[in-house]
């Protein structure tokens, strides 16, 4: 009998250790694509301002200790795998904003925008929008999102063949024999690969960074009204209708019923916060969330603990942000883009079921085409002009899909 209970602890102990790794896989890699290329932009939208390097220091900080604060409130209090961030798409819109704008009219830009933000949380609005859009065109959108993480799997294995040729073949074994599956995620197991192939052509010098804690910095706003007309609304669309909307059809493809006024309520809050540490927007963010929520994280009602892994690790990072800047930059970003496609296959091809498997098929083609295109008007990205032209398509081609929705 002793025996038999140590065995059946033992069979415990690493079913639950199964439970946690793909958790930690999805999670890290999550982490990972928000470290770096959106980080990027906004890098690169400091540089376009002159900022200084207090001032950069204190929005990294900001928009990842924020986010992460606000990805493990959410992914708790909800039970749903919920990533915040910032906006990507508005990080470039302040580069240019802050070349004709002084940094404290941009801050108080900032603010309005997470107040403006708050109150159409607080009205409902947002949500009986979000209730009223079709499905299908919602999902048309999030394919055009997603789809070009797909492409780059095989655009990353074209310029580092070697590394993530191996990488992906690791993938596709691993998947191939779904017991090994189970034990290993073959998501981790092309991690692990990728990282000691990598350690192997060039090992990351370590030894040239310093570790210390970052400085934020308190901004005092201006209120500009000129700053505030070029900002706010742009601003404001980018987190409601571009990246809000992502996660809210993420969720909804994967069977979640998302807290829409609840998204938007926190993506005010964490923006005025933001605001007064110099750091533009807050957000849902629609690709993490994808990947955290994906399949591969586990049972649907365990997969807000990777949220809470992604969260807590962008916290450390925001916490450090100058030194995990550093090391971020030593990992080449074919692998990064590689490790995201492969975490978001499972969520892309739902995603497109959705989009084309019953009404509003031609709005849905229509949303997808618009978001791939990549088009920009009056500072909003393509996503949002995906839904509106994918809505204004439907209208005129689906006529008899409104009215039997209406009916039903």
């Amino acid at each position: 009998m002793k025996g038999e209970t140590i065995i059946q602890t033992k069979v415990e102990e690493n079913e639950q250790t199964n439970v946690y790794l793909p958790l930690f896989a999805n999670g890290g890699i999550a982490w990972l694509f928000g470290v770096t290329g959106p980080l990027l932009l906004v890098m690169q939208s400091a540089e376009m301002g002159n900022l200084s390097s207090e001032i950069t220091t204190s929005w990294i900080f900001s928009i990842y200790v924020v986010g992460g604060f606000l990805t493990v409130i959410l992914s708790i209090y909800y039970r749903q795998p919920i990533a915040a961030a910032f906006s990507i798409p508005g990080a470039v819109l302040v580069g240019t904003s802050l070349m004709n704008h002084s940094f404290s009219d941009v801050v108080g830009a900032y603010l309005v925008t997470g107040i403006f933000i708050l109150i159409l949380g607080l009205s409902g609005v947002i949500h009986k929008v979000m209730e009223r859009l079709p499905t299908p065109i919602m999902m048309g959108m999030v394919s055009g999102v997603l789809l070009p993480f797909g492409i780059d799997i095989f655009l990353s294995i074209s310029s580092e063949p070697i590394i993530n040729g191996i990488a992906f073949i690791v993938f596709l074994v691993i998947s191939y024999f779904s017991t090994l599956a189970k034990r290993l995620p073959p998501i981790l197991a092309s991690m692990i690969v990728a990282g000691i192939l990598v350690w192997l052509v060039e090992p990351f010098p370590l030894h040239d960074v310093s570790v210390h804690i970052s400085q934020p910095q308190f901004f005092l706003p201006t209120f500009n009204l000129q700053a505030i007309g070029e900002l706010v609304i742009p601003l404001a669309l980018t987190v409601i209708a571009i990246q809000n909307s992502q996660g809210i059809g993420v969720l909804k493809s994967l069977d979640y019923t998302p807290p829409i006024n609840g998204m938007t309520n926190w993506s005010g809050i964490g923006s005025i916060i933001n605001g007064f540490f110099g750091a533009h927007s807050a957000c849902i963010a629609g690709p993490m969330t994808a990947i955290i929520a994906d399949d591969s994280s586990g049972a649907k009602e365990n997969r807000y603990k990777s949220g809470v892994i992604m969260g807590v690790m962008w916290i450390i990072f925001g916490l450090f942000a100058s030194v995990a800047v550093a090391v971020i930059n030593m990992i080449p970003i074919s692998i990064i883009q590689l490790l995201a496609g492969l975490a978001l296959l499972s969520v892309l091809k739902k995603s497109l079921e959705m989009s084309f498997a019953n009404r509003y098929k031609m709005g849905a083609l229509f949303a997808f085409m618009i978001t791939m295109s990549g088009v920009t008007f009056l500072n909003i990205g393509a996503p949002f002009w995906g839904i509106v032209g994918g809505v204004l398509i439907s209208l005129i081609f689906e006529k008899n899909d409104f009215k039997q929705r209406a009916l039903s």
